[in-house]
């Protein structure tokens, strides 16, 4: 996780906080509320909650507000309790002068006097809660190379050896370096044997001052790879598209983006795709149990299909879908080859004699493919993206440029699905559909593709 994921962290955290604080306010009014025991005001009647949801308008947006002004949310790695309290405490006594002016400005009133102290001591407590489980999970994020971000370090010996010692134990906690590539004496090709072996998303260029010739061709090797280049200089001159400024601690970076940002749009896709799958696997689960009945009473074999598949930056993954050839099929593979009607790596034969008579009903209806579903709900896919290649067919790619269609998460549906599938002939135009899609995305074309797949679908155009 770089700066800018972290500020969207922050962000989310705020957001949440607001939330807690909130739900805070409407639990001290219920304990108040329900007779819990307070002092001498402990019989005493209170008026309902309506009468005080201005108090909402404050504390909802101005507390993770002044939160953020007190460093709460900075340092959370091995920031000890009593500093996080303390925060919560000055940052609580700003909220409290906060409300005491809305209150004396606009002539409003807390008709309880007890919700409020109820008030700092839960929010006190969901918020320190909350703070104390986002440091566990960072540390537990620290503690696991698995959920760090891998990445390669570029750039002479003296500057990545500087640049590791600028690293602070935050951000040592964010990235793994998982290989280094020196620019004075590695050849660019060795850069990109890296990218295919280590299936990283970004290289990190420290320097570079002393070899710019270098430095702007290892960075064109990333950008046909569709794999971002942050570089610690200030600036470069070049010609390669949607440059960006961004931060890496203090280093400022000049970032060469090829594939969309990181964004909450991003996110909201990540969150669409797990909610779709679910829903999908709930609702579909009866038609599930019909087709693996039809299957197992069709033909012998399994009812799945297991293949391991090219996942995002060439990540293996192992793909589910219904079984719609013999259990054999793949010993005749190599018989069918002379027959392949797609150029490029890919196979594909409209009348593949290994398909059952079942299956060719699947694939018309891409019935086949719903299990898919499941990689959705898993994270290794996306409802909408790329369809992802076997990995004996991703290998047989050698041109950077259609590697590039792994920059994004491969998905159940694509342009090039709605485009005719198998109708398209050309991998190299299946590769400037992915590529066409992956240089416009946005939530807006997700939603499109998604309807225009269901005629294609009920219509089973192109399928074979």
């Amino acid at each position: 996780m770089l700066d800018r994921r972290q500020e969207l962290n922050i962000q989310w955290q705020k957001f949440l906080d607001g939330l807690l604080l909130a739900a805070a306010l409407w639990g001290a009014h219920r304990l108040r509320f329900e007779g819990m025991p307070i002092g001498p005001f402990a019989d005493r009647p209170i008026a309902p909650f309506p009468e005080f949801q201005w108090l909402l308008f404050v504390v909802a947006p101005f507390g993770p507000f002044l939160l953020g002004l007190q460093g709460f949310y900075l340092q959370t790695l091995h920031k000890p309790l009593w500093r996080a309290a303390a925060q919560v405490v000055r940052s609580g006594l700003w909220l409290a002068l906060l409300v005491a002016a809305c209150a004396y400005l606009l002539r409003l009133s807390v008709p309880s006097r007890a919700v409020m102290p109820l008030f700092a001591m839960l929010a006190s407590a969901v918020l320190l809660t909350r703070e104390r489980l986002t440091s566990h999970w960072m540390r537990r994020r620290a503690a696991s190379l698995a959920m760090r971000e891998p990445v390669i370090l570029a750039g002479t010996r003296a500057d990545t050896e500087h640049f590791r010692a600028s690293l602070t134990e935050d951000q040592r906690s964010q990235v793994d370096i998982v290989a280094e590539f020196d620019l004075a004496h590695q050849p660019v090709a060795e850069l990109t044997t890296a990218l295919h072996t280590h299936a990283v998303s970004r290289v990190i260029f420290a320097g570079g001052h002393s070899a710019l010739n270098k430095l702007q061709e290892a960075i064109a090797a990333c950008e046909v790879e569709g794999v971002e280049a942050w570089l610690t200089v200030d600036f470069i001159r070049t010609s390669i598209a949607r440059p960006a400024v961004d931060l890496f601690g203090s280093s400022p970076m000049l970032v060469f983006r090829t594939t969309p940002e990181v964004s909450w749009a991003l996110l909201l896709k990540a969150v669409m795709d797990r909610v779709g799958a679910a829903v999908g696997l709930v609702l579909g689960a009866p038609l599930f149990a019909v087709i693996a009945l039809l299957i197992k009473c069709t033909s012998p074999g399994p009812v799945f299909f297991r293949q391991e598949r090219g996942g995002l930056r060439g990540r293996p993954f192992t793909l589910y879908k219904f079984r719609s050839m013999h259990s054999d099929a793949a010993m005749h593979q190599a018989e069918l080859e002379a027959f392949n009607e797609m150029s490029g790596p890919v196979f594909k034969l409209s009348s593949d004699p290994r398909v059952t008579a079942l299956g060719r009903w699947l694939r018309k209806t891409s019935l086949d493919e719903l299990p898919q579903l499941w990689n959705v709900l898993r994270g290794d896919m996306s409802l909408v993206g790329p369809r992802p290649l076997p990995l004996y067919e991703l290998a047989k790619i050698s041109s950077g440029a259609e590697r590039r269609r792994l920059s994004m998460k491969p998905g159940l549906t694509c342009l090039w699905q709605v485009s005719g599938r198998s109708d398209v002939r050309s991998f190299q135009e299946w590769v400037r559909l992915d590529l066409q899609y992956i240089d416009q995305w946005s939530l807006r074309l997700d939603l499109l593709l998604l309807l225009r797949t269901i005629p294609v679908v009920l219509l089973g155009r192109g399928a074979h």
